[in-house]
C-alpha cells in the first residue's frame, strides 16, 4: 500500500511538471506566413497541447541552463518558423536551409520531429552506406593490413592510408552531422527518431531538444591508436549530440541508445573492439549553462563526458556548469558523467548497473572536477563491486566531489545508504577529496528523497511527453 501511494504520488509530481507551461495565447496567432497544412500557426498534425510544449521554456532555477538569461530556446517563433520535418532533408531546410551555415542561424524556430530521420539519407531519399561514403583510396581491408601492430608496430598510423581515411571521416561529417543554430527548439512527435547522426550544438546559444530518441550515431571509419592503454584501442568521432562553445542548452526527455548496432556485436581486430561508437551526449570545449533533465541512457559505452581536455590553457576553467538531474543510466559502461573543470550539479539519477563484466564506472572525477551528487539511487548486479562506482582520473591535479544521500541496492537486497565515494577511497589511494567547494543553487526545487528516484525516473526518456 505504501509503495502505491510513493508512486501515486511521484506520478502526480511528474505529471505537474510536464504540464506546468506557460501557454501561450494560440488562439491569437495569425497565419498569415505560416506553412502549408497549418491553421492559425498550427502545423498539420501537431495539437494545441504539443504546440505548447514546444514553446514552453526552462523554468526558473531548473539547473544552470536557468542561468544568465536563460533557455527559452524557439519559444518566441514565429507561425513561419514552426516546422514539421520527416526527413534529412527536410530538417537541414528547417534549421536555414544550409547545413554548412544553419549555426549562424539564430532566428526563434520550433522543429517538430516526426517519424524517423537516418543521418546517411541521400539527396534521392535512399540510404547510403558507409562504402557510399568512403574515400576512393580507403578500404578496411588495407587499413587492417596495413596498420596491424605485428607489421607496422606500436606507432600511429600515418601515410596514404591513413589520409584516405581522414578523407572518409570528413565526408561522413558533411552527410552525418546536423548543424543546430541558436533559439532554436527541436521536440519530437510521439515516436520521433534521430537516427545514425550527430546532433551538432556549436558556438551558439539557447538550444531546446526534447522527447527525440537518439538511436546508434556511428562512425564509418574508426582510427586505430595503438598507445591508447596498454593493448590500444579503437576510436571514434560522432557523438548522438554534441554541445560545444555553447551556453543555455537544456535537453530534456531524450533516449540516447546504441539500438540494434550494440558494442557486443562489433568484431575484434587487432586485439580489440572495432569501437564505432564515441559518446551519447557530450558536453565540451568551454561549453557551459548546461542541463540535462529526465533522460533515458542504455547499453552504452562513453555516456557523457563534460570537458575533453586536461589543459587548464583551453578555456575550460570556469566553464563546463552542468545540471544533470532525474535521468536514468542503464547498464552503460563508463562517463555517467566524467568531469572535467566544471561544476557539476548530479542529482535525483537512478543507476542500474547489472554486469560487472562490462562496467568501468558511472562518475568519474577529473582535473579540477567540482562534482556535487545529491540522493542519487544506484542498483547494482551482486557482482558489481560497490567501489567501482566512482573513479579518479584527476592524475596530480585538484579535483574533488561533494556525496549526499547516496542510496544502494545490491541485488535483490533492501536499498541502504551508502557513500561511494568513502568506498572508493577505502580501496584506494589517493584519496579522492570529499568536498567540492560549492553548493547548488539553480534547483527548481529541493532533490526529492532518494527512495523516489526509481519511482520518478519512470518518466525520463522520449515518449513520455503528452505530444
Amino acid at each position: 500500500m505504501r509503495l502505491r501511494i510513493f508512486a501515486a504520488a511521484a506520478a502526480s509530481l511528474a505529471v505537474t511538471a510536464t504540464l506546468t507551461v506557460a501557454l501561450p495565447a494560440l488562439a491569437g496567432e495569425k497565419s498569415a506566413g505560416a506553412p502549408s497544412g497549418t491553421k492559425a500557426g498550427h502545423p498539420s498534425g501537431v495539437s494545441p497541447l504539443a504546440l505548447a510544449l514546444a514553446r514552453q521554456v526552462l523554468p526558473p532555477n531548473d539547473g544552470w541552463a536557468a542561468a544568465g538569461p536563460g533557455t527559452t530556446g524557439g519559444s518566441a517563433a514565429t507561425p513561419d518558423q514552426i516546422h514539421v520535418v520527416s526527413s534529412r532533408a527536410e530538417l537541414i531546410d528547417a534549421l536555414g536551409g544550409d547545413n554548412d551555415t544553419n549555426r549562424n542561424n539564430d532566428t526563434p524556430k520550433i522543429i517538430f520531429v516526426k517519424g524517423t530521420i537516418d543521418g546517411f539519407e541521400g539527396p534521392d531519399g535512399e540510404i547510403l552506406s558507409c562504402t557510399d561514403l568512403a574515400d576512393p583510396e580507403y578500404s578496411l581491408e588495407a587499413y587492417l593490413a596495413t596498420y596491424d601492430p605485428a607489421v607496422w608496430g606500436r606507432v600511429d598510423p600515418e601515410g596514404p592510408l591513413e589520409e584516405a581515411r581522414v578523407r572518409s571521416v570528413a565526408k561522413q561529417t558533411r552527410q552525418t552531422q546536423i548543424n543546430v543554430g541558436s533559439n532554436t527548439t527541436i521536440i519530437g512527435l510521439r515516436g520521433a527518431t534521430l537516427r545514425g547522426l550527430t546532433l551538432m550544438v556549436d558556438r551558439v546559444s539557447n538550444v531546446i531538444v526534447r522527447n527525440i530518441t537518439f538511436w546508434d550515431a556511428h562512425d564509418c571509419f574508426p582510427a586505430w591508436s595503438p598507445n591508447d592503454g596498454e593493448a590500444g584501442n579503437w576510436n571514434s568521432q560522432f557523438d548522438m549530440m554534441s554541445v560545444r562553445r555553447s551556453e543555455n542548452v537544456w535537453v530534456d526527455h531524450n533516449t540516447f541508445t546504441d539500438g540494434d548496432n550494440p558494442d557486443s556485436g562489433l568484431p575484434i581486430y587487432f586485439g580489440r573492439p572495432f569501437q564505432v561508437h564515441d559518446g551519447a551526449l557530450d558536453i565540451t570545449h568551454t561549453a557551459s549553462l548546461v542541463t540535462v533533465s529526465y533522460n533515458r541512457f542504455t547499453n552504452h559505452d562513453k555516456v557523457m563526458l563534460i570537458g575533453s581536455t586536461n589543459n587548464p590553457g583551453s578555456g575550460d576553467p570556469g566553464r563546463l556548469n552542468v545540471t544533470v538531474h532525474h535521468n536514468v543510466f542503464d547498464d552503460n559502461i563508463q562517463r555517467l558523467p566524467r568531469v572535467r573543470f566544471g561544476q557539476v550539479d548530479v542529482y535525483n539519477n537512478y543507476y542500474r548497473v547489472t554486469q560487472a563484466d562490462a562496467f568501468e564506472y558511472a562518475l568519474g572525477v577529473g582535473v579540477f572536477a567540482a562534482i556535487y551528487a545529491e540522493n542519487n539511487y544506484v542498483a547494482l548486479g551482486p557482482d558489481v563491486p560497490v567501489d567501482s562506482v566512482v573513479f579518479d582520473w584527476r592524475g596530480t591535479q585538484p579535483g574533488a566531489m561533494t556525496e549526499i544521500g547516496s542510496l544502494v541496492q545490491v541485488g535483490h537486497r533492501l536499498p541502504r545508504p551508502v557513500s561511494f565515494l568513502a568506498e572508493y577511497n577505502r580501496t584506494h589511494d589517493p584519496d579522492i577529496d570529499g568536498d567540492a567547494g560549492w553548493t547548488p543553487v539553480h534547483r527548481a526545487g529541493p532533490a526529492h528523497a532518494t527512495l523516489l528516484v526509481p519511482i520518478l525516473t519512470l518518466f525520463a526518456g522520449s515518449g513520455r511527453l503528452p505530444i
